[in-house]
């Protein structure tokens, strides 16, 4: 072997400081071990509201379900896609800002479009419109 040939050391050095122009780490047993407890817990949560009946006014109810689930995206983002302001010179950032938009244009026009499914439904037959039925 040639002593001007790179020894295996050097060429894992190499590439460790070539990271790939970001700084991200991969996470750690710990982490995804917080994560998916976290995960667990905000999933529990809302299952426990709706099956207890522990809220009795629906629009509390539906919003106490959206702010969590908000939240499990947030921890997802965080713990899973290990995003941060550090990793990829900030875009993992703007990346964030896009998903916190389009999730609130998503629950948004959910909420809208359940309303007015709602609000035009059929009325509700009565006992007189039954009889009449063919």
């Amino acid at each position: 072997m040639s002593s001007n040939a790179p020894s295996h050391e050097d060429a894992h050095d190499a590439h460790h400081a070539h990271s790939h122009g970001h700084e991200a780490s991969h996470g750690s047993l710990k982490s995804y071990v917080i994560g998916f407890v976290l995960s667990v817990i905000l999933t529990a949560i809302p299952f426990w509201l709706v099956m207890g009946e522990v809220i009795e006014s629906k629009a509390a109810l539906v919003a106490a379900i959206m702010i969590l689930g908000a939240i499990q995206i947030v921890v997802h983002m965080v713990y899973f896609l290990h995003m941060n302001t550090k990793s990829e010179g900030g875009w993992t950032m703007m990346a964030l800002i896009f998903t916190i938009v389009i999730v609130a244009i998503a629950l948004a026009g959910s909420l809208w479009v359940m309303y007015h499914l709602n609000a035009n439904m059929m009325p509700q037959m009565s006992p007189e419109m039954m009889r009449n039925l063919p």
